[in-house]
């Protein structure tokens, strides 16, 4: 046999080698995966999308500033301190 079919039949064998390990890993890490980063099924939120009643942006709510609500059991969410301070000055409304 000829080294350059030596050296062609090496380099199959290893790239075979390498995508049976590869999907072996993948296969492996499937049941390892921590359940609070899956993907949420079907019908269910992950995060929502609130209003920031000053400049009216669209912020997640986990990455929201709250502010407790006078007389009422909600929040309001800013997207930012300024627009909180800002709420705060402008209505005088403070936990």
């Amino acid at each position: 046999m000829s080294p350059i079919k030596i050296v062609i039949i090496a380099g199959l064998l290893y790239f075979g080698y390498r995508l049976l390990i590869s999907d072996w890993k993948k296969k492996r890490g499937k049941g390892e995966e921590n359940p609070s980063k899956e993907m949420p099924q079907d019908g269910q939120v992950e995060d929502v999308l609130v209003e920031d009643p000053i400049c009216h942006k669209l912020v997640p709510k986990q990455q929201a500033i709250r502010l407790k609500q006078r007389g009422a059991e909600g929040y309001n969410y800013f997207c930012s301190e300024e627009c909180c301070n800002l709420f705060v000055s402008q209505t005088g409304e403070k936990e």
